[in-house]
């Protein structure tokens, strides 16, 4: 467009870590079209990211997967009349709300069948018979590229804490008995996406063991919707001290100051991982099914874990097989890992 326009709406990704890496183009977006007004449409169950975030003038909430959800969404978009709008999931549901709601400047990746629904936008690469994986923080910035807008020099995620969300946080660590001056390391044993995903709990168990005898630190379990029985269990068969955040409900902005105060994290390739890459503080991640390649930017700090299996990556959310991609990563090599990486930024 030629012109400044005057509603842009995006259409945020629908994964944690997906949306923590789409913060690079919201600042792109942000600083060319400062006088227009921003308007973001989300999941509501990923809302909690983009909190206090400097980016968007006002947020939808949308449960856009189901047919009533979808049409409350089209009724919502219409009503605001956007100029532009840039769609960042590949999905053509994604697109086709805003086609309906009467938009016509649309943007984003011309991919599975939805050209028609788009102004224009990029192509992926094709590589072998598929589509090239590259790190989704340059997936969406070519998006700005293609309209011509210009990308700065070094494209890091970043996430915002505000001085109200930063105090829950504090007064949540005092309630565990946490001071300002202790050591506290992450542990996050979910993952939304699947079992396939998850290291065992028991190797978590013994994880914490060997972390508390060599630091003398503070455990933090966070724990998503779902996971309370994973928390629980690796409670149960640990000897150290665990603090398990699963009874307190820490939603995801919540997270965010928790994630900033740990002086590691040790993560299954999940959402929380990308909270660590965003706040600069040191994470080791556990990988199985998934192809490291759409993650493999901003690893200053960060550390994988992964064994090269036939079967992997395979994308699967339940494994068909032993689940050896992690199982195969024992408690010793990532606590070795992570002194490895602590002793190196120390």
């Amino acid at each position: 467009m030629n012109q400044q326009p005057k509603i842009v709406l995006v259409r945020c990704p629908n994964w944690v870590g997906d949306v923590v890496m789409a913060t690079p183009i919201f600042d792109c977006l942000r600083h060319k079209y400062h006088e227009s007004k921003l308007i973001a449409v989300i999941r509501n169950y990923v809302h909690g990211v983009i909190e206090d975030g400097p980016w968007f003038d006002h947020v939808i909430g949308t449960d856009d997967k189901s047919a009533r959800g979808f049409y409350r969404l089209v009724r919502n978009i219409r009503r605001i009349r956007p100029d532009l709008a840039i769609v960042l999931p590949n999905s053509v549901r994604s697109a086709l709300s805003i086609r309906l709601a009467g938009v016509k400047e649309i943007y984003g990746y011309r991919r599975n069948g939805r050209s028609w629904l788009l102004r224009g936008g990029p192509k992926p690469i094709q590589f072998q018979n598929g589509i090239l994986p590259v790190p989704m923080v340059h997936y969406y910035m070519e998006i700005c590229r293609q309209l011509g807008l210009a990308l700065p020099d070094g494209v890091k995620p970043h996430l915002s804490v505000s001085d109200l969300l930063e105090e829950k946080g504090n007064q949540l660590l005092t309630s565990y008995g946490i001071m300002s001056q202790d050591m506290i390391i992450g542990l996050n044993p979910g993952a939304k996406f699947g079992s396939s995903k998850c290291w065992p709990p028991k190797y978590f168990a013994e994880l914490a063991e060997l972390l508390e005898a060599r630091w003398d630190c503070k455990i933090l379990l966070f724990v998503g919707p779902g996971e309370d029985q994973i928390a629980q269990s690796i409670v149960e068969m640990s000897e150290a001290t665990i603090i398990n955040t699963g009874p307190d409900k820490v939603n995801l902005a919540l997270l965010k100051p928790l994630v900033r105060r740990c002086r590691l994290l040790i993560t299954n390739d999940t959402g929380p991982r990308h909270y660590a890459v965003a706040f600069d503080v040191p994470v080791v991640v556990i990988m199985g099914p998934t192809d490291p390649r759409y993650t493999a930017t901003n690893l200053e700090k960060t550390l994988v874990l992964r064994e090269e299996l036939e079967c992997s990556p395979c994308h699967r959310k339940k494994c068909p097989h032993d689940h050896d991609c992690m199982r195969r990563i024992s408690p010793r090599t990532v606590f070795e890992t992570s002194q490895k990486l602590l002793e190196t930024l120390a």
